[in-house]
């Protein structure tokens, strides 16, 4: 696992319980701010998932085209 999609899916957490909070305590700037976290752990966790599909890819490139050498081209 990627330590962005784990980071994103902590701060996605987080924003739930924020949300919740601010939902008991009657805050609304609160709840908005857990919303904004919700939806920037999300956004961090598509991003992690991104790089880990870039390498597999890479690495599948490279295990196919074991001698393909950018230098010599």
């Amino acid at each position: 696992m990627n330590w962005d999609r784990f980071e994103g899916n902590c701060r996605r957490v987080g924003g739930i319980v924020k949300e919740q909070l601010g939902r008991l305590t009657h805050d609304p700037q609160r709840e908005f701010a857990g919303k904004c976290d919700q939806f920037a752990g999300k956004n961090q966790k598509r991003h992690g998932m991104a790089k880990e599909e870039a390498a597999r890819q890479l690495r599948e490139f490279y295990a196919r085209n074991r001698n393909w050498d950018l230098s010599k081209r």
